[in-house]
């Protein structure tokens, strides 16, 4: 009699079930656009934990290290599989393989976020809150979610996936899991309590409790009318719109989120030896980049100058929570006003390493950078677009905050020259084409006497839009 489901999880052990899925996850885990290892197989998979959601549908947390030595390298990610018998045409392109060995030998294997009826069964876990197994399923007990609300998965992300429930919820996935609260619920939930309007407020979430305490997911209202910043910002460049209105407005936003973020986490005045270690590790970033990259090497004296003013610099400004990874990309126009999101930081970062005090500048460098990444987008370049963004961004921003980020220049110089020696490194690796974007800012940065932004020549700003 043909089987339509495997056996109940309990039933098999991780053990078994590894013998039936190993080798189908080690040749589709490096083709995901989420999967960490790009560029190396997976020498060894583990299962940490496996879970039915429903019959058919197996939550999984597995373990796949990335190549040899102690201790060993590698992620933890998070599956949904279906199984079965059969695959409905409709889901060929979710097809991972059919299980050859163990006790789902003959079933056809599917990455099930992209089956309606998983993620809307996954909605309703949601929407009822309790457990299944180590999965603990919360939702914020003032909201109600209706029922029957259509789930399509979105084809836009890269390190997460996300759902989105009839245009009226999103659900981040986080595909990558690390253990401890995730700063993209964390983060959005102290600054709902707050009052902070600027972020969409965490509706439900859902965490497990094996191998660790771990964020698996957040569900938040979708904004189906937005439109992102990077999108406007290439709009008004290519209309030959201004854009310094957006840029004001977005300054006044960032300003009032680090406010927000400022009242709700403990912050601290960094020391000297801090500097010198934030210095150090750019220093280091630098050096590694310059040998992967030759084109940077004639401009690292300027770049390395900028790295030895600032561990000389005496904090003026508390260290805080910041959002770590801003940019255009980051913030939504809607309402008319403007929305920031995915405070998950950089996913390839610690979790530790993202939910650490900086100082709210690098947020600010950020954003600068971007601008100059949408102005050289379009041909011809027009550096005094992103200048006047920039300089009405920091305007905006100081309205709010009652201080420049223009006030704080070595500060600002350094977080834009870490980010730009980034910039050249991602490039080089994934957008040769790209490659003269990053290192035309590399070039003016390193210049004696640089200011990044204000008065002089137009400073560099960035985004990274991978």
């Amino acid at each position: 009699m043909p089987r339509t489901a495997p056996p109940p999880p309990h039933s098999l052990g991780t053990a078994a079930l590894l013998t039936s899925v190993a080798g189908l996850l080690r040749a589709w885990l490096p083709r995901q656009r989420w999967f960490a290892g790009k560029g190396r197989p997976v020498t060894d998979l583990s299962l940490l934990s496996v879970t039915e959601l429903h019959p058919g549908c197996l939550h999984l947390l597995v373990h796949a290290q990335h190549g040899a030595g102690a201790p060993p390298s590698g992620d933890c990610y998070q599956l949904l599989l279906g199984v079965g018998e059969f695959l409905p045409p409709r889901l060929v392109h979710a097809f991972i393989g059919r299980a050859s060995e163990g006790p789902l030998a003959g079933l056809m294997v599917y990455d099930a976020f992209h089956d309606p009826r998983s993620t809307g069964l996954l909605l309703e876990r949601l929407r009822h809150p309790g457990t299944a197994g180590p999965l603990r399923f919360e939702r914020d007990p003032r909201v109600t979610v209706p029922a029957g609300l259509t789930p399509r998965l979105l084809d836009a992300e890269q390190s997460n996936s996300s759902v989105v429930y009839g245009d009226s919820y999103i659900l981040k996935v986080f595909r990558r899991v690390q253990a401890g609260i995730n700063p993209d619920l964390e983060v959005p939930w102290a600054l709902v309590r707050q009052g902070c309007a600027r972020v969409p407020p965490p509706v439900a979430w859902f965490r497990t409790s094996r191998p660790r305490e771990a964020t698996l997911g957040v569900l938040q209202p979708f904004l189906p009318e937005a439109t992102d910043g990077w999108t406007l910002a290439l709009q008004s460049l290519t209309s030959g719109r201004d854009f310094t209105e957006e840029a004001y407005e977005l300054g006044c936003a960032t300003a009032e989120v680090h406010l927000a973020l400022a009242a709700a986490f403990p912050s601290e005045m960094p020391s000297r030896r801090q500097y010198r270690e934030l210095a150090a590790a750019m220093t280091e970033r630098l050096a590694a980049t310059s040998q992967s990259v030759p084109e940077l090497l004639p401009y690292a004296p300027g770049l390395r100058a900028a790295f030895d003013a600032l561990a000389e610099l005496d904090a003026t400004r508390p260290a805080q929570r910041i959002h770590g990874d801003f940019h255009l990309g980051q913030v939504l126009w809607a309402g008319p006003r403007w929305f920031v999101i995915d405070f998950e930081g950089e996913p390839a970062r610690p979790l530790a390493e993202r939910r650490r005090r900086q100082s709210p500048v690098r947020d600010v460098a950020g954003m600068l950078r971007s601008f100059d990444y949408a102005a050289r987008s379009r041909r011809p370049w027009r550096p005094a677009w992103s200048r006047r963004c920039r300089d009405a961004y920091c305007a905006g921003y100081a309205t709010e905050a009652g201080w420049d980020p223009r006030e704080e220049p070595g500060l600002l110089r350094g977080y834009e020259t870490d980010r730009a020696v980034y910039e050249v490194l991602y490039e080089a690796r994934h957008r040769p084409d790209w490659l003269p974007v990053p290192l035309a800012a590399i070039a003016r940065l390193a210049e004696p006497g640089r200011t990044p932004s204000g008065s002089g020549p137009p400073a560099p700003s960035f985004s990274h839009h991978a």
